[in-house]
């Protein structure tokens, strides 16, 4: 039985230049398998806690205490244990760190550790990553991919974070890939002849000037048409809102750059309007996360679109359960950095599903060419994945190991039309 023989981490740099852990494994067998750890920079404030140095070396940011925990005390736990036994691996690593957010060795320290032995165990198995969770199911989701930048991931006006396209009218996901790519470069000429910048943000959507987050909308919509493709049939649109870096004294400010703020329930009707005018059919953390009163309205009156929880959940069970009980949010997204181990993670996920809570498996603003979360959203049969835009190779990596999954499987493989 192949069991862990050593344990060593690196520093290395994330999409943002900021340090990240890479972490090794190997087994007594001589298989290595590595992981890389992402960051976010629209964080809820009940994530999994990142383990930084502080001091002066990389403005703080450096992760030197996070690689030593690995192969030190972290390395001392595990050497010899089972690779196939995940829970027990993932278990240990929670009681070694003692605290109830793994700040103490760092979740970045733990999710690099729990990733790269269940990469492991596929391995010894001679299974893609996919295979190995789920032998069975063969799922490729939906993409929802990130077309314009705003919020914290961008320096322009736009208080929306994320302008999405979701291309669910399509039979394969090759095929919804390609139409994707089309508009993203049919965007960037329309930028252009506005004179427009097409410079990008954080996760590869374009992050031009704007008046307005309809604006955005409405070039998004611009671009589908303009590329030969039907808005509300082939093409449809998510926003990721990202509402807790829009608050401002209880109220929330659509725009960046402008002092005006609206109430919880006017922010409300703006979205209805929105729904009603676009063919608008996600919205990701629509409002703080700590307003579970009105999330749960928003779900009741948009009751037929999906209304996806980020920050109010952080991955976790217990803020989803509380979820569930609210009806505050239908949808949840998954981020295994917010947990820190993949038995967490997988807790989560099932969760979601026994409830027919809609599961999105998603990268991070800060993020690395690890394209691990295309084969966990296959191997969880997730209906969708989230993972940013058709530029910077972090994000092509996770959309190009996805149409290699695809030809893998051939007409084993289903694609999930949203």
């Amino acid at each position: 039985m192949p069991k862990i023989k050593s344990l060593s981490a690196l520093q290395i740099f994330d999409s943002r230049g900021t340090p990240t852990v890479q972490v090794f494994l190997e087994t007594t067998s001589g298989k290595i398998s590595g992981a890389c750890v992402p960051s976010g920079a629209s964080k809820g404030k009940n994530e999994a806690f990142e383990l930084r140095d502080g001091g002066k070396d990389f403005f703080g940011k450096g992760v030197s205490k996070a690689i030593s925990n690995v192969e030190g005390e972290i390395f001392g736990a595990l050497v010899g244990k089972n690779i196939f036994d995940q829970k027990e691996i993932d278990e240990t690593l929670i009681n070694l760190d003692g605290t109830e957010n793994k700040s103490r060795l760092g979740a970045n320290a733990i999710l690099g550790v729990s990733i790269a032995n269940l990469k492991a165990a596929a391995q010894e198995k001679n299974l893609e990553v996919f295979e190995y969770l789920n032998p069975a199911e063969k799922i490729i989701p939906t993409p929802f991919i990130n077309m314009i930048n705003g919020g914290a991931h961008a320096d322009n006006n736009c208080g929306v974070q994320e302008f999405m396209i979701i291309p669910k009218g399509f039979k394969t996901f090759s095929k919804a890939i390609r139409a994707s790519a089309e508009i993203f470069f049919q965007l960037k000429n329309i930028l252009k002849n506005k004179n427009l910048s097409t410079n990008v943000g954080d996760e590869g959507g374009f992050a031009p000037e704007l008046n307005s987050n309809e604006e955005a909308i409405e070039l998004l919509l611009f671009a589908i048409e303009k590329s030969g493709y039907k808005p509300g049939e082939e093409v449809f649109l998510g926003l990721d809102v990202a509402a807790n870096e829009l608050e401002k004294n209880g109220n929330i400010s659509l725009l960046k750059k402008n002092s005006c703020t609206i109430s919880k329930k006017d922010l409300i009707e703006k979205y209805e309007e929105w729904v009603k005018k676009y063919p608008i059919i996600s919205l990701e953390d629509p409002l703080p996360e700590s307003d579970w009163e009105d999330w749960q309205a928003l779900t009741k009156k948009l009751k037929n679109i999906q209304i996806v929880g980020d920050d109010i959940f952080v991955t976790q069970t217990k803020k989803l359960q509380k979820g569930i009980e609210n009806n505050s949010a239908n949808s949840i997204l998954i981020k295994p950095n917010q947990v820190g181990t993949i038995t967490e993670t997988l807790d989560a996920i099932s969760l979601a599903k026994k409830n027919n809570f809609k599961t999105i498996i998603s990268h991070r603003s800060g993020d690395t060419e690890d394209a691990f979360i295309a084969d966990f959203a296959v191997g969880t049969s997730a209906m969708q994945i989230k993972t940013g835009s058709l530029s910077r190779s972090e994000r092509v990596a996770k959309y190009n190991r996805l149409l290699h999954i695809e030809k893998i499987l051939g007409e084993k493989v289903h694609y999930i039309d949203y």
